[in-house]
């Protein structure tokens, strides 16, 4: 064999593994697409009361281990029925407005192909109106003032941030564990800082959502209870935290953080 036909072989083997590492790269970009891809249609779902649908497309099939989630303040989900129990029966009410959506996302998908972590921030709005005897036992500080049609309004900025984790079934990403952590909420004719010490109140309760006629719709009783307590929402008196941590890049789930 000549130096020439060495070096041609060595160029060639140059080219193919820069060929290699092009391909890879262009596959955890679309994975990274995929994942984000998945979130995002949750968050469609979400505001057009399609949540049914988030059950069958979006999260981990019955009897996946470990799977949980996480919708506020009060305690931990554990079970393929009570994860997916907030998205059942969920009503559509008339007059009702879910104006979530999402940014400065960042995702990291394991080496392995495996699992993939992701973080967004979330701004919307959240509005509708109350049956006169249901607003009665509802708090004031829910409402946002005005009437229409003799039905109290309630009108919420809303902001908040989502910690997710997936697993791949079957090829497709599925949500593994869900995190909600509502950063700062404000009615349409309050500010968030004056607001703060009033919507402590729904951080630490089990309310869902708002049904029909305004009827509150809570949440079941939780699993577990809470072990941890970096959740931090918004309070005149804190200073904010990182929380959640963004991902870094991790070969296997056991490297990285839940």
């Amino acid at each position: 064999m000549t130096l020439e036909t060495t070096t041609s072989l060595e160029a060639l083997a140059e080219r193919f593994a820069a060929v290699e590492e092009e391909l890879a790269t262009a596959k955890r970009l679309a994975e990274r697409g995929a994942v984000d891809n998945v979130f995002n249609r949750y968050m469609h779902y979400h505001n057009a009361y399609e949540d049914e649908r988030i059950i069958d497309e979006l999260w981990a099939k019955p009897g996946t281990p470990d799977m949980w989630a996480r919708y506020n303040n009060v305690g931990l989900y554990t079970s393929y029925e009570s994860v997916t129990a907030y998205h059942r029966g969920r009503p559509r009410p008339v007059g009702k407005l879910l104006f979530h959506y999402t940014s400065t996302p960042v995702i990291e998908v394991g080496a392995d192909g495996e699992t993939a972590k992701g973080i967004w921030i979330m701004a919307g709005l959240e509005s509708g109106l109350m049956d006169p005897e249901v607003a009665k036992d509802a708090p004031p500080w829910v409402f946002s003032g005005g009437e229409v049609e003799g039905q109290p309004v309630w009108a919420h900025w809303v902001w908040c941030k989502y910690g997710v984790d997936f697993i791949k079934q079957d090829g497709e990403w599925r949500i593994w564990h869900f995190r909600c952590y509502e950063v700062a909420r404000a009615p349409f004719n309050r500010d968030w800082i004056s607001f703060a010490k009033d919507n402590q109140e729904s951080h630490d309760s089990q309310l869902a959502w708002f049904g029909d006629d305004g009827v509150p719709v809570f949440l079941p009783p939780v699993d577990e209870p809470i072990t941890t307590t970096n959740y931090y929402p918004y309070a005149n008196d804190r200073v904010q935290v990182l929380e959640p941590e963004p991902p870094a890049p991790y070969e296997r789930f056991e490297d990285t953080f839940r």
